[in-house]
């Protein structure tokens, strides 16, 4: 079942490997605690790092995939849209093209596998942390375009 938030723009299914799971809040007159993850949760993994990534309004963060990395986004603040194209040889979900949104109104954690592309365009000024499974190395990644016509993708503004 597709959760609330994501869009299969090519494809049927959802991209194998990726996970869109709700993330827990505690609000109350002092402020939130937002979840993102702890250790004995289901889908972790292992840790390498986390940092936070801010992005502006309109701006593009992407496009990159990564080699051994596993990627566990979560939208503390604002709101993005996040893109993911499967290029894997072999994957049942090749050629599939997805968005999913975040934020705080959206709160969930998005698990990307490696060597899916991904990226994200801030539709409000927005901070993304990411718990990632590998300590970043540039040599095990790749960059491309966010216009790149290998993905196709067009990052304009869609009513769904």
């Amino acid at each position: 079942m597709k959760p609330d938030g994501v869009f299969l723009l090519r494809g049927d299914r959802m991209i194998d490997g990726v996970q869109v799971l709700p993330l827990r809040r505690i609000a109350d007159e002092r402020g939130t605690i937002f979840h993102m993850m702890r250790k004995t949760d289901a889908h972790f993994q292992e840790f390498g790092e986390i940092y936070f990534s801010s992005v502006y309004e309109g701006a593009i963060k992407g496009w990159h995939k990564h080699a051994e990395m596993t990627l566990n986004y979560a939208c503390i603040s604002g709101r993005v849209k996040c893109a993911l194209f499967d290029d894997r040889e072999g994957s049942a979900t090749k050629g599939n093209l997805m968005e999913v949104y975040l934020g705080p109104d959206s709160y969930h954690m998005l698990i990307i596998p490696p060597f899916v592309w991904n990226g994200f365009k801030g539709l409000t000024d927005a901070i993304v942390a990411n718990c990632c499974t590998h300590a970043h190395d540039p040599k095990r990644s790749q960059r491309l375009d966010p216009d790149s016509p290998e993905i196709g993708y067009d990052w304009a503004r869609r009513n769904h």
